[in-house]
């Protein structure tokens, strides 16, 4: 079964990257356009009011209401201090239930977001600086101290504190996250093989799109300015996010250290790195 799931999706792509290639020498505007929805719509990740997961319906539920967003909120109540949960790519807050059972040990206040077009969040688009400007709302709303970081959460996490340098935030964590958006775009070129036009026309839409060119966003050279205390970890066998990235962004970022695990893939979902966090936010 999961071998037809592979070809299926092969065949989706490629004929996906075919139908756009075709319309560049026709339709070029359109085409880019099509190439960067495929490229910033989750295909997963969104929740019905009626049928969310049991751990979020324990928590505290508040919409944040910004530019033209509604950022859905979830706030399990505890002491003063406080941590923030940014989810990745086709997910939800829903993915820290296991973290955050962890987590409530500590006796923290913990507070999640689902992110643009994910989980009860408005919007259709994902994208990692509309993300930060989420990650800053909630920031300012909540005044955090600790900042966790999943996957593109992670870059988001990265991002934002380049852009916004929030002085609340103490300490960041970031789980399996890329570093270079060169890297992403470059992927997803391979993926649905767009020709090389169309890729220079995505790349121009995407600079044109965010005031900033793909070769500049980079988690490394972002981390490379931080004061921060930080907490890297990744795993040698993540097959979605290469190790080495997570490697060059803790090489880059002078006041973080880097935890190496094995066998976790990208998920990171382990009771050991929880406790190894756990002693990173409170006892260092």
């Amino acid at each position: 079964m999961e071998q037809i799931d592979k070809i299926s999706y092969f065949i989706l792509t490629k004929s996906i990257g075919l139908y756009i290639n075709l319309m560049s020498y026709v339709f070029p505007e359109k085409a880019a356009l099509l190439a960067y929805k495929y490229f910033t719509v989750p295909r997963e990740g969104k929740l019905l009011p009626n049928a969310i997961p049991d751990i979020l319906k324990e928590a505290e539920h508040e919409v944040l209401l910004h530019e033209d967003h509604s950022i859905q909120t979830y706030t399990w109540r505890g002491n003063e201090k406080k941590i923030l949960l940014v989810h990745g790519w086709e997910s939800n807050a829903s993915r820290w239930e296991q973290f955050i059972k962890y987590l409530r040990k500590s006796k923290s206040t913990i507070i999640a977001l689902d992110g643009p077009g994910q989980g009860l969040s408005s919007g259709i688009e994902f994208n990692i600086p509309q993300y930060a400007k989420h990650v800053n709302a909630l920031v300012e709303r909540f005044q955090p101290q600790y900042i966790i970081g999943h996957s593109m959460g992670g870059a988001t996490c990265l991002y934002y504190h380049f852009k916004y340098n929030n002085p609340i935030l103490q300490k960041m964590v970031i789980l399996g996250a890329p570093s270079e958006f060169e890297i992403l775009l470059s992927n997803y070129k391979k993926t649905i093989s767009l020709n090389n036009k169309t890729f220079q026309l995505l790349t121009e839409k995407f600079t044109e799109r965010f005031n900033l060119h793909p070769s500049e966003f980079s988690g490394k050279k972002f981390a490379s300015t931080f004061n921060l205390k930080g907490l890297i970890a990744h795993d040698v066998d993540d097959d979605v996010v290469s190790f080495n990235e997570g490697k060059e962004i803790a090489n880059a970022w002078k006041s973080a250290k880097f935890i190496e695990t094995k066998g976790l893939g990208h998920s990171l979902h382990d009771e050991k790195l929880y406790q190894l966090i756990n002693i990173f936010l409170f006892e260092e």
